[in-house]
């Protein structure tokens, strides 16, 4: 999801809701406490060198349980951001604390924006020597051969 998304979801809302990749949901009195453009400059495995911006959103929760955030507040912190920052129409990132700072795609879906889980993942994979995972085609009729690579 990118800020446009975010921003075109926000203005049909009443209110937000925001569910982690287990199903609860984080509590109704979150804080958006951040948001900023994260640009990270990299060099991969296999000696690439790379570069990732996204718009990084942090959500926290304290005691104070009376607090919510209704979709216009974010929205107005987004244009804030847009408007001071310079922000792009990036795509973005989720922290949210857990036992650790989380970092989450964001996908909305029945109401309710979700967290998505990350990965990390080899990038240089030829390099590596690391094969690409085979394609798996579900409902797959026909029989294999063990030495294709298909089982």
């Amino acid at each position: 999801m990118n800020i446009q998304e975010i921003k075109n979801q926000l203005s049909e809302l009443e209110q937000v809701a925001f569910v982690l990749p287990n199903g609860v949901c984080i509590p109704s009195h979150f804080h958006v406490t951040e948001l900023g453009i994260v640009t990270k400059d990299f060099i991969d495995c296999g000696g690439t060198i790379r570069q990732e911006k996204v718009a990084n959103v942090q959500l926290w929760t304290s005691s104070d349980f009376d607090h919510k955030m209704h979709p216009s507040k974010i929205i107005n912190i987004i244009e804030i951001a847009e408007n001071s920052l310079g922000l792009e129409n990036l795509e973005i990132e989720v922290e949210y604390q857990s036992d650790t700072v989380g970092k989450y795609g964001l996908e909305f879906k029945d109401g309710k924006f979700h967290l998505s889980a990350t990965q990390t993942d080899c990038l240089a994979k030829e390099k590596c020597g690391i094969p690409e995972e085979p394609e798996i085609i579900e409902n797959q009729t026909t029989s294999c051969n063990p030495s294709s690579g298909c089982c």
